[in-house]
């Protein structure tokens, strides 16, 4: 049944292509011919990665605009001047949605989410996954549990940890050595997988630059400015390189530029994977304003079988802007000065 319904999202998805890409004669085109995908690309949208469970896989326009409509007014309420004399909130928060049980972080003003959920063939998508037919990533395998399992019990780069968290080890870790902070808290990356690949969209900063030669194709992220380059119609790197973002080469498959990264390192684990994860992404210009992004998740260590998802990425008139992402910022420095005034009171009260 599975595979049924796999190759009817993907017959239906070439329809939907056919339908919606405009003529080869009418595609705008660089000089070597190929189809021209330069421009930036708002990648915010109200469709998640995954969707509910039994949830189907598009909108009735009455839901979509009801649920739109709430985000609205939502973000309209968030919105609002904050009252001067309200209260403190409670020592550890509230529990409620937000930083640290929504005691501060980013407000409404920094959140930018989208407004609609993506549309493909004039359907509104509730989730950017299409195979499995369920819109789930599948289950970890063993032995992706055993690695978590392991990262959890020594803090590595890509976790946090809090003295208060449940089982948290007093011993030197993540709050002694700013080496082991996560990459996106130190500005290296783009968290969440911003910087692809995949290319996902997050909680702001969601524009994507495409720049494009005969030779090479970059691809850059608004966060932390990170830039992936791909080669086209070169071999991978020796298995020895490994690179953060992987190492992506590109061809032209007619009219989609499909893009093959390997050779990632064991620092940028996407949703747990390995080192050995391989991404297979396909950018197809839909008409003058859109590209059908595509992508394929293949890490047999980390998930039983591949996965796949899509959707828009409608372009803009908007600018990247500088990303300053450690200017004035002392958290790095005061996480270390407060672990060494720490040590020094457990010192004098041994005393």
């Amino acid at each position: 049944m599975r595979c049924r319904l796999a190759l009817s999202i993907v017959a239906s998805t070439a329809l939907t292509l056919q339908a919606q890409s405009p003529t080869r004669a009418a595609l705008p085109r660089t000089p070597d011919g190929h189809p021209d995908l330069q421009g930036v690309y708002d990648l915010a949208t109200l469709t998640p990665l995954e969707r509910a469970v039994s949830q189907p896989l598009v909108l009735t326009d009455e839901e979509a605009a009801r649920l739109e409509k709430q985000v609205a007014d939502r973000k309209f309420r968030a919105g609002l001047p904050s009252k001067g004399d309200r209260s403190a909130p409670p020592v550890g928060g509230d529990g409620s949605t937000g930083a640290a049980g929504n005691v501060g972080g980013y407000n409404n003003f920094w959140i930018d989410n989208g407004t609609r959920y993506v549309a493909l063939d004039g359907r509104k998508r509730t989730s950017i996954i299409i195979d499995p037919p369920d819109g789930r990533v599948p289950a970890l395998t063993a032995e992706a549990r055993q690695r978590a399992a392991a990262r959890t019990a020594e803090t590595t780069s890509d976790q946090q940890a809090r003295e208060d968290d449940p089982g948290f080890d007093p011993a030197p870790g993540a709050y002694d050595d700013p080496e082991r902070r996560p990459l996106g808290e130190r500005c290296l990356v783009g968290f969440g997988s911003t910087s692809g690949p995949p290319a996902l969209p997050v909680l702001y900063n969601n524009l994507h630059q495409i720049v494009q030669t005969k030779d090479t194709v970059v691809i850059l992220n608004e966060m932390v400015h990170d830039a992936r380059v791909v080669r086209m119609n070169a071999p991978h790197l020796p298995k020895t390189i490994r690179r953060w973002l992987g190492d992506s080469v590109g061809r032209w498959e007619g009219d989609t530029l499909v893009v093959d990264t390997t050779n990632f390192t064991d620092k940028t684990r996407f949703r747990g994977s390995s080192e050995n994860l391989h991404v297979v992404e396909r950018f197809t210009r839909l008409d003058g304003k859109t590209l059908l992004y595509r992508f394929t998740i293949e890490d047999p260590s980390t998930w039983p079988s591949a996965w796949t998802g899509e959707y828009t990425w409608p372009a803009t008139d908007e600018h990247l802007y500088e990303y300053a992402c450690h200017e004035g910022n002392y958290a790095l420095m005061n996480i270390l000065r407060g672990a060494r005034l720490k040590e020094a009171n457990a010192t004098r009260s041994q005393k």
